[in-house]
């Protein structure tokens, strides 16, 4: 059994990153790397092995349409965290939106449910403690979910004023955050002007290749919507753009750049940072049938643009997206009001309570509110009504499974991590360890 294990670990990766470990050996060796530190580190960089298990296996509970509603598609405990909305306003809630698809509402809670008990294992938690965990986290949610069937309110949002413990402390350490600092940190002045600075994650472009991404720059700022948009006379002017490296374990081997504009004022601390990041293709598109969804967009870039609109309430205005030839790129600010939620201070059971309570409304909330300038209509049904119909008269067998589940795949993912390790060292997973 392990070996046949090892070879659909082998095989998965193979299939989903090839092309990118083609591209950049040495940025997937530092992603396997980071991969092969922990458990969790491994599950976070997985999502097409969770998928290509999950896609297999019977799901009893999403149906009335709850099987094809927007889902996050890599909700682990470490993606959420802060952001200034599109009101001004610093929020808490899920981020990072790189895998977001159509699927079953189910997915996106087993993700959590494992990943929340990979975390309670590596805290030495006993079993029945994460188990406690899951079910808070899930009764979390069906109470938001049901707040949404019963209210024509869905603007709720976790801020400032209702927030507690880590999740306050994170929304307290965003606050006190400066553009400039951020700024400071990334650029230096130059002629009067801010310029990026040079180091080991930024590259200066030859002539071709940045008159081709200025090019894009123009053509992504037609995808704001009009409501977002700023003044075009002052606001967006290009001030610098380099090539930019040095992602995360989700985002190894996807060419990105920075692009530096004119902010909403000369003033030097106004200037704005842009993320301008090749968009992948979704781990769960490689596993259900997708010729109604991929239809629908013009490439990764565009929906990865739609689907974050789709999940997030008042979203970032400068979200857009854009072509570099003929590839899809995502375009984002580089915010400096963004905090990721700290686990590393949050082990004991009656902290973890307190956190998963709100991460289970936050979770509802991407399920069932969606942006203002949300036109898609892929799903174009009440998904709350969606969810609460799949599980009327059976939340607390629901509430159940999922625990069973995660604490069950939790134990696949450890073993998975530990073959995985193996299969690195021995250079079987598409790139040498050395």
């Amino acid at each position: 059994m392990p070996t046949d294990r090892t070879a659909t670990i082998v095989e998965v990766l193979r299939d989903a990153f090839a092309p990118l470990m083609r591209a950049d050996p040495a940025a997937f060796r530092a992603k396997y790397r980071k991969m092969a530190r922990d458990p969790h580190a491994f599950y976070r960089g997985t999502a097409c092995l969770f998928y290509n298990d999950v896609t297999a296996d019977e799901d009893p509970w999403a149906d009335h349409d709850a099987e094809r509603i927007w889902i996050h598609g890599d909700l682990h405990v470490e993606n959420f965290g802060t952001y200034l909305n599109s009101d001004g306003r610093l929020i808490f809630d899920v981020n990072d939106f790189d895998e977001a698809y159509v699927g079953r509402f189910t997915w996106d809670l087993q993700r959590f449910a494992a990943s929340l008990a990979l975390v309670g294992w590596q805290k030495a938690l006993p079993e029945e403690a994460i188990r406690k965990l899951i079910a808070r986290y899930a009764r979390s949610y069906l109470a938001q979910v049901s707040h949404y069937v019963d209210s024509d309110d869905d603007d709720f949002a976790i801020r400032i004023d209702n927030a507690h413990g880590p999740v306050l402390t994170a929304l307290v350490e965003a606050r006190s955050m400066r553009r400039a600092d951020l700024l400071d940190s990334i650029t230096a002045m130059k002629d009067g002007r801010r310029r990026f600075l040079e180091d080991g994650t930024t590259r200066r472009l030859a002539r071709g290749e940045r008159a081709e991404v200025v090019a894009a720059f123009r053509g992504y700022l037609d995808t704001i919507p009009e409501s977002k948009r700023f003044d075009r006379d002052l606001f967006y002017e290009l001030r610098d753009v380099v090539g930019k490296s040095g992602f995360g374990i989700g985002s190894a081997g996807l060419p990105a750049y920075n692009v530096l504009v004119e902010g909403y004022s000369q003033a030097l601390d106004n200037d704005v940072v842009l993320s301008m990041k090749q968009a992948n293709v979704p781990a769960v598109s490689r596993f259900v049938d997708t010729s109604e969804v991929d239809a629908y967009f013009e490439h990764e870039g565009h929906r990865t643009a739609v689907s974050q609109r789709a999940l997030q309430v008042h979203t970032d205005p400068l979200l857009g997206h854009t072509r570099v030839g003929d590839t899809g790129y995502v375009v984002s600010e580089v915010s400096p009001y963004e905090v990721d939620l700290d686990w590393d201070e949050v082990n004991e059971p009656d902290e973890m309570r307190a956190v998963v309570d709100l991460l289970g409304r936050a979770t509802a909330k991407i399920h069932c509110a969606s942006d203002e300038d949300s036109h898609q209509d892929l799903v174009d049904f009440q998904v709350e009504e969606a969810i609460a119909q799949s599980l009327h008269g059976r939340r607390n067998d629901f509430v159940t499974w999922l625990g069973d589940w995660g604490i069950a795949y939790a134990v696949r993912v450890r073993e998975d991590h530990a073959l995985f390790v193996d299969a690195f060292r021995e250079g079987r997973v598409g790139i040498a360890a050395t």
